[in-house]
């Protein structure tokens, strides 16, 4: 059973790759979205952290006052460890908004708080099928890849993340380390 589980999450992540490496071709971002990610990836460092602030606040809009609540809601939970309320409120999100991109990938992060990685995978897989540039979504990814032991892989999605994003931190951080250990480096 344990077997059939891990290679389910190996599956489930090679469907999520194969969405973020053909994911551009199927992006629908506004254009508005599209410029403020253009303004993050030419950004200089002292103007980095208000483009990310930018484009956040963008994708965290649905549209509807209701379910940007049950998004706050949700994200709220999350930052005091009730993952169980936090999930409670983003399947509300999900399920009366399947196509809001963010209330995915909000709750990949509360699944893999509470370790339940492959709901996690799932949830990052759907996320990255409506917004394929969410580069937070990707970076979870590559967190999850280097959990199951698959460093090269996540090396690949911490690069992604950092193209669309150059000032990521927690990816240039994530990618140091596994340059340290080897992985990841050019020759």
């Amino acid at each position: 059973m344990l077997i059939k589980i891990v290679n389910l999450k190996h599956t489930v992540a090679a469907l999520g790759l194969s969405l973020l490496l053909c994911g551009p071709a199927f992006a629908q971002q506004s254009p508005k979205v599209a410029e403020l990610l253009e303004t993050l990836r030419t950004a200089t460092p002292e103007q980095a952290q208000a483009a990310e602030r930018d484009v956040e606040r963008a994708w965290s809009r649905s549209g509807s006052a209701a379910m940007d609540l049950l998004l706050k809601r949700g994200r709220d939970a999350l930052a005091v460890g009730e993952f169980t309320v936090a999930i409670d409120h983003l399947t509300a999100l999900t399920d009366h908004a399947p196509d809001f991109a963010e209330g995915y990938h909000a709750r990949a992060t509360a699944y893999f708080r509470a370790e339940l990685y492959g709901p996690a995978l799932d949830d990052l897989e759907t996320a990255l099928a409506l917004n394929p540039d969410n580069y937070n979504a990707i970076f979870g990814l590559g967190v999850l890849f280097e959990e199951f032991g698959e460093e090269r892989r996540a090396a690949e999605l911490f690069r992604r993340v950092l193209a669309l994003n150059p000032h990521h931190e927690n990816a240039s951080k994530a990618l140091e380390q596994l340059k340290k250990s080897g992985i990841g480096r050019t020759l």
